[in-house]
């Protein structure tokens, strides 16, 4: 029922599949973060969207302080986070129009809370994607589905530090480095 949100959690999980022995503490596009960072902050968001659906198993940690630590395999952990969220928007139904969500306004349609919660994973499965020599995972479909989500949520977020501010468009802009330079990355970002 929610593509969008399956497509995400893929991308988000390929891209920890890939990320290389060495890669976990490269920089990345979140330029205080590294490759670890990012990974916990994505699952830290992706439960605290289950969480604002379920009532239950929220992170245990705060999303916006990664440690940079994790016990146990990435990619277990990935999973558990994707499993979770999926399950909890399972039992939403796509025209609800006031759904529980972990950032203000905290309630919006069916639509706008799966892709958000989407726009996270994606986003983040971009940053770790760059960070570590892999392909982006961000598809121009993707991101041009995700874009009226960030349109719709991201401003009044933005002076809570949650984003950057944009990055004007340059020509020859796909739908994903429209999407990232919305979200204030630099879609052509290097660690260099």
């Amino acid at each position: 029922m929610w593509n969008i949100l399956s497509t995400a959690h893929e991308a988000l999980l390929t891209t920890v599949k890939g990320v290389p022995a060495d890669g976990w503490h490269r920089p990345t596009p979140c330029a205080e973060w590294n490759v670890t960072q990012v990974l916990q902050h994505a699952v830290g968001d992706q439960l605290a969207y289950a969480s604002a659906i379920t009532g239950e198993g929220g992170p245990d940690f705060n999303p916006f302080a990664p440690s940079g630590h994790v016990d146990g395999d990435p990619l277990t952990l990935a999973e558990n986070a994707t499993s979770a969220t999926s399950a909890a928007w399972a039992t939403i139904a796509p025209d609800a129009e006031n759904v529980p969500v972990p950032i203000p306004p905290n309630s919006v349609p069916a639509w706008m809370g799966a892709g958000a919660a989407a726009m996270d994973a994606a986003v983040h499965a971009w940053d770790i994607a760059v960070a570590t020599g892999q392909a982006s995972p961000l598809t121009p479909e993707l991101a041009a589905e995700l874009m009226p989500v960030a349109q719709a949520l991201v401003e009044p977020l933005r002076p809570y530090g949650a984003f950057a501010a944009a990055l004007d468009l340059e020509d020859g802009d796909d739908p994903a480095a429209a999407l990232l330079r919305y979200l204030g990355r630099d879609p052509h970002w290097t660690a260099a």
